[in-house]
């Protein structure tokens, strides 16, 4: 590729940069564009896949209890107690082994999916415009934006007409930025470079042609990509690991500090001492957390993007799991998406061949937001056999969500006055028209006409039709024209649009409301329409707020009506945004549905953002979950995995945590009344490794119907309150336990150990199957894979004791027939009494205020 200087490309003159890339306003050539991209690489702002692989690594040591592991492997490796080093060293290999696959498997399958959903650009190669992925772009091509679009790569503008870019995600700047082609000082900040767009922002309005100066990491993005690539924010459900993390350190060091303060009193030896603490810090840590989120969240993953349903981030299906409103557009989501041209009238209501011959003009010359309502447009042009072949376009005022109107100016007939042609929003239209055309020619505009006007609006919108104005002016000729030209316009005519509800749609909203999830309609379109598409689908109509009542409210009148109100109706962008943020203030776990540029503030400020392949640049990016056909029914699936992912990681943690829990306080107390350890370290550290691999499985077990009823939310008091209840039942057994063996059986250290760490891991397996579930254990049905890996640890606890060379390995002796009778008479008896406090449990915590 030949050299190029483009520094400082704000403050030259597009003469000047065609020259230094060796381009023109024709763009580049395939060729020429290939080796630059062969010779500066593709227009991205990624890590290397190595680096990736390594960071991967390194994060699955980031866990505080994956560091427990390592400090107790550490201090058994300097004792030279071996065996205990390699039982650590083990659970340690597999947890981040584990958790290192599946998060690798998960980035991979994320990856794959999302290259499906690659942004495109329209660039001008070999002279013509064509649609290439944005990471093909190279210096020196020429490309074209409009509204909803992403700003792929740093750039000059060659031309405009009314674009307006957000910069907020480079300057800070929340307010829209016009940018237009010149030259400006060379000195200027990034702010105030209006003649340049630059990677990351966005554009609001309007379009533009742009020569691109710069892509990858040689963008003003790339420069500060150290910055940005800072964590996210942590999602609650990471909070709550961080918190839950806390808790056990604590409970930890306490009873750390106890076991050893009480060995040392009695005069054991301090290394047996320390490695036994050791062993009760590790065996109270649910080690293999890590491991179980990622195959958790990685497999609900997989299984939602079997089913249309693109997890961006994994976080987000926790938050689609804990959603509890959806708000929403009616378009493609409620309705078919599938709209079509139902007439063109004049302002009597009758149907007209000019009304549509300057619509299907607007439509068909229009370069903005490609939309259904101008797809629609031109094909029923098309097949009245209309054509905008040889019709001069003079210039065009794009579409933008303050006006609501889109402006083409033709030229009819050459060197005759140009005809200005506007089509919007009913209100927005009627608002600049002082003329009212009819049968004998232009007549002004009086209140009567324009209240009949209105009236005819409301009954056709009545009936579920969707509405737009047209209007026109006449001008004599000139080069350029702006949205101050829109005015005493003459009103021409409607255009009606039908677009049906979806067939099954009802019965979805009944699902998600079954599943304690309330829809709300968010949307642009007039009240009238808005109302009879909620009616048609079962929603209340009447509980509506339009946009001009929510304008006028302070927030905290908005806080108490958002909860009430169904229907948000001609809201704007901003407003969408105070709608979420009113229903997060009381309490809520927002969901939004966008596909337009006007979603993209709400859909960033909601908990979960939730968008359709098929949707603007800007929207689909902001996504946190992205849904490949625009159906609740879909979403409603991806709903119930988040909550079943969810629910499961949680069965991990509370079961754990309360059986490990357990154990630790057995042995904490029973150390100072016991001639001997209960366990020693080796048998401590195996026991709670096996008891875990089953563990492994609860990723693919089923979950109760009524769980997946309610958003799963974390309570870190509610599972602080299930470990000391559960486990202290544990513990109660295990004390009777103690009793049992060294007052019937008279049980020596080796038979007491090996009993006791038959007992304990045979109950810690039963306790996953009884507690897995918050109805009788015997109606819900374990997964295969679980039932079969918790069959397989229990089967080997038995065999343990009688397996030669490892038992003594550990320090296992064999069992007689009557010790095990009484083993499994202990375990039938815990399995008995959990179940019976199990019920007891939900039924004082469905009193009890969360």
């Amino acid at each position: 590729m030949r050299s190029n200087n483009t520094s400082n490309f704000w403050s030259r003159e597009q003469s000047d940069l065609f020259a230094a890339l060796h381009t023109d306003s024709s763009g580049l050539t395939s060729d020429e564009a290939q080796q630059r991209l062969r010779a500066i690489g593709s227009n991205t702002i990624v890590d290397e896949p190595a680096a990736n692989i390594a960071r991967l690594a390194l994060r699955q040591l980031a866990s505080p209890l994956v560091l427990i592991l390592v400090f107790g492997g550490a201090v058994s490796a300097l004792l030279r107690e071996w065996v205990e080093a390699a039982i650590i060293l083990a659970v340690l290999l597999g947890s981040t082994a584990l958790g290192f696959v599946q998060e690798y498997r998960a980035s991979t399958s994320v990856a794959m999916l999302r290259r499906r959903l690659a942004l495109t650009v329209k660039v001008r190669r070999d002279g013509e415009v064509r649609t290439l992925a944005v990471s093909q772009l190279v210096p020196g091509d020429i490309i074209e934006l409009a509204a909803g679009n992403l700003v792929p790569a740093d750039g000059v503008v060659l031309a405009a007409r009314d674009f307006l870019v957000t910069e907020a995600s480079l300057t800070g700047e929340s307010y829209p930025v016009e940018k237009r082609a010149g030259v400006v000082e060379l000195d200027a900040p990034i702010a105030q470079r209006t003649n340049s767009v630059f990677l990351g922002t966005s554009v609001r309005s309007g379009n533009a042609t742009v020569l691109i100066v710069g892509t990858g990491e040689r963008t003003a993005f790339g420069s500060v990509a150290a910055r940005l690539r800072t964590a996210a924010p942590d999602t609650d459900f990471a909070r709550g690991v961080q918190q839950f993390g806390v808790l056990l350190l604590r409970t930890m060091l306490v009873m750390v500090i106890f076991v050893l303060a009480i060995n040392d009193w009695l005069g054991r030896p301090l290394v047996e001492s320390l490695l036994f603490a050791v062993a009760l810090a590790v065996g109270l840590s649910p080690e293999l957390l890590p491991a179980i989120i990622s195959v958790t969240l990685s497999a609900g993953a997989r299984r939602m993007a079997q089913r249309g349903v693109i997890v961006r981030r994994l976080e987000a299906i926790e938050n689609l799991g804990s959603m509890d409103v959806l708000c929403t557009d009616k378009t493609g989501t409620l309705t078919e998406g599938l709209m079509t041209l139902h007439s063109a009238c004049d302002p009597t209501g009758t149907a007209s061949e000019d009304a549509l011959r300057l619509a299907f003009w607007n439509a068909a010359l229009e370069t903005g937001i490609d939309n259904p309502l101008d797809a629609a447009l031109v094909a029923a042009g098309n097949r009245a056999g209309l054509s905008a072949v040889g019709l001069r376009k003079i210039d065009e005022i794009p579409y933008d969500f303050m006006r609501k109107r889109l402006t083409i100016i033709v030229e009819p007939v050459p060197n005759r006055p140009h005809l200005l042609i506007t089509k919007g929003a009913f209100e927005n239209v009627l608002d600049v028209c002082t003329h009212l055309s009819g049968a004998t020619g232009s007549q002004p505009l009086n209140d009567v006409e324009r209240a009949r006007l209105e009236s005819w609006f409301r009954e056709q919108g009545a009936l579920g039709l969707r509405i737009l104005a047209l209007a026109t002016r006449e001008f004599s000729p000139r080069r350029e024209y702006s949205r101050n030209d829109e005015v005493g316009m003459t009103f021409v005519g409607f255009l009606l649009f039908r677009d049906p509800p979806k067939s099954e749609v009802e019965a979805t909203l009944k699902a998600l409301a079954q599943r304690g999830i309330c829809v709300k309609i968010v949307t642009g379109d007039n009240r009238y329409v808005a109302a009879q598409v909620a009616r048609s689908v079962g929603l209340d109509a009447e509980a509506l707020l339009t946009g001009a009542e929510i304008g006028s409210m302070k927030d905290e009148a908005l806080w108490h009506r958002a909860e009430e109100t169904v229907l948000f109706v001609e809201v704007d962008p901003q407003q969408k945004e105070r709608v979420v943020r009113a229903l997060q203030h009381r309490g809520h776990a927002v969901g939004y549905l966008g596909d337009g540029i006007n979603d993209a503030p709400a859909m960033h400020a909601a908990d979960v953002g939730i968008s359709v392949d098929q949707a603007v640049d800007v929207a689909r990016e902001s996504a946190d979950v992205v849904l490949l056909r625009p159906d609740l029914a879909v979403l409603c699936q991806g709903v119930e995995d988040g909550r079943r992912t969810f629910a499961n990681t949680l069965k991990y943690i509370a079961i754990t945590t309360s059986a490990n829990f357990g154990n630790m306080v057995s042995m904490a107390l029973a150390t100072p009344l016991l001639p001997f350890l209960p366990l020693v370290a080796k048998q401590t550290l195996l026991n709670n490794f096996l008891s875990d691999v089953p563990s492994i499985a609860i990723s693919t077990d089923h979950v109760d119907e009524e769980r997946l009823l309610t958003a799963q939310r974390w309570h870190i008091g509610e599972l602080r309150h299930y470990m000391i209840v559960f486990g202290l039942a544990s513990t109660s057994f295990d004390l009777l336990t103690f009793w049992l063996f060294l007052q019937v059986f008279h049980a020596g250290e080796a038979v007491f150990q090996t009993a006791w760490f038959t007992v304990s891991l045979l109950t810690e397996l039963s306790v996953v199957l009884v507690l897995r579930t918050q109805g009788p254990f015997w109606r819900s049905r374990p997964s295969r894979l679980l039932m079969i890996s918790t069959a397989t640890i229990g089967a080997l606890a038995l065999a343990l004791p009688f397996s030669g060379t490892v038992a003594s390995l550990f320090g296992f002796v064999p069992l007689n027939m009557t010790m095990l009778a009484a083993i499994g008479s202990i375990t039938l008896g815990y399995i008995i009494a959990t179940e019976l406090l199990k019920r007891h449990y939900y039924a004082e915590s469905s009193r009890r205020p969360h």
